[in-house]
């Protein structure tokens, strides 16, 4: 399962957060708490999360008791564009995608997708002793989604993923399949 964090103040505002690492906002911990009552039925036997505190305390809000901390699972490195919203960066360059340019001083596509793809192998074996949740972020989730469906980075670009949701993973005739995605809470 993934779990995305809940809202901040900069994601409340579009500003694009990696390194910088935002407090929930009032929201963001009543979306972590109601989060905890949706995923009171699931038990993890794993619970991994990205290194940021705004992952962190979604976790603890929603009771999930965090057994790893994994820097794989960090939000996608932007560089240079940190803290600017996707429309203050196409001031200056009106073609930018994330999704297939990356950002200067921060991460390509291919970087964040061998990231995931590193997070996903390490839980992988895990499964076979129970679900597995990864708590993280909007983009690095997008793009381990994608990835676990073998599908490339850019395809993160159309899976829609909003604050304090669920995504569950999961298998089709031994095939890894999305299945249910951006679900509320």
């Amino acid at each position: 399962m993934l779990v995305r964090h809940g809202q901040t103040e900069w994601s409340a505002t579009g500003r694009h957060t990696s390194y910088t690492d935002p407090d929930l906002t009032a929201e963001g911990e009543r979306q972590a708490g109601e989060l905890g009552r949706a995923l009171a039925g699931w038990r993890f036997a794993t619970v991994v999360t990205s290194p940021r505190r705004r992952a962190a305390r979604t976790a603890e809000l929603a009771g999930l008791p965090v057994t790893e901390v994994d820097g794989d699972l960090a939000e996608w490195h932007y560089g240079e564009y940190e803290g600017l919203t996707s429309q203050q960066i196409r001031r200056n360059r009106p073609e930018w995608n994330l999704w297939t340019d990356g950002c200067p001083g921060g991460e390509s596509p291919d970087q964040v997708g061998e990231r995931l793809d590193r997070a996903l192998a390490r839980v992988a074996p895990l499964l076979a002793g129970g679900d597995v949740a990864l708590v993280g972020h909007g983009h690095a989730l997008r793009v381990a989604g994608a990835r676990w469906a073998d599908l490339p980075v850019a395809t993160g670009r159309r899976l829609r993923l909003d604050p304090a949701t669920v995504s569950v993973l999961g298998f089709e005739h031994d095939l890894p399949v999305l299945a249910r995605w951006n679900a509320a809470r």
